[in-house]
C-alpha cells in the first residue's frame, strides 16, 4: 500500500500543519511516511502545498506527480490539482473559496465548506482540520482517533486550549464529506 496526498492552498490556511498531522498519524500507526513542504517566499497569502506519502514499505521518493488524494483549499489549488489528480482519485475542495464545479468526471470531488464550518466553530483557522477530517473519508489507513492523538501530542503549547475545537473540526469535516453522494 502506498498513498500519496497533496494539500494545497494559501499560506496561512494551515496547509503545512494539516500535512504534518497526517504524517504524524501515519508514523504513529507504524507506517513509512514522508512530508515534503513547498511554499512561496511571501508565506502568508502566497501559495503553499505539501506532499505526504504513506506506505507499508520504504518510500522511494517524496515527489508525487499524479496523487490519488488531494485537498484544495482555494481556487488556484483546485484549478491545478484537479488536472493532476490520478483517475479515480479523491479531491477534497474548500467550497467556501471555490466558485465552480469540477470539470473532470473521472475523479471523486467532495466539496466541503471548510471556512464556513470553521467560522461556525468560532475560529476560522480550523479550516485545515475540517479539510483533514473530510480527507479521512477517503483514507482508511488513518482513523479519526489517530489524528486526535496526534493533535493532543503535537499541538504547540500555546494552542493546547484549541484541542477540543480541532477535534470537533475534524469530526465536522468527516461528517460533511460523508453527506456528499458517492
Amino acid at each position: 500500500m502506498q498513498k500519496e496526498i497533496i494539500i494545497a492552498g494559501f499560506g496561512g490556511q494551515g496547509v503545512l500543519f494539516g500535512g504534518q498531522v497526517l504524517t504524524y498519524a501515519a508514523m504513529d500507526a507504524g507506517k513509512e511516511v514522508t512530508w515534503f513542504p513547498s511554499y512561496g517566499p511571501e508565506m502568508r497569502g502566497g501559495t503553499a502545498n505539501c506532499t505526504v506519502v504513506i506506505a507499508d514499505e520504504e518510500i522511494g521518493s517524496p515527489l508525487v506527480k499524479n496523487p490519488p488524494l488531494a485537498i484544495a483549499l482555494n481556487l488556484p489549488s483546485f484549478d491545478k490539482y484537479e488536472e493532476l489528480l490520478a483517475p479515480g482519485g479523491t479531491l477534497i475542495v474548500n467550497q467556501s473559496m471555490v466558485d465552480r464545479q469540477a470539470k473532470r468526471k473521472d475523479i471523486h470531488v467532495i466539496f466541503v465548506a471548510c471556512n464556513d464550518i470553521a467560522e461556525e466553530l468560532g475560529n476560522k483557522k480550523l479550516l485545515n482540520m475540517v479539510a483533514v477530517g473530510a480527507l479521512l473519508t477517503a483514507l482508511p489507513e488513518i482513523t479519526m482517533k489517530d489524528v486526535e492523538r496526534v493533535l493532543e501530542a503535537h499541538l504547540p503549547a500555546r494552542h493546547k486550549h484549541l484541542l477540543p475545537l480541532n477535534c470537533e473540526a475534524l469530526k465536522r469535516g468527516f461528517e460533511a464529506a460523508n453527506k456528499v453522494p458517492a
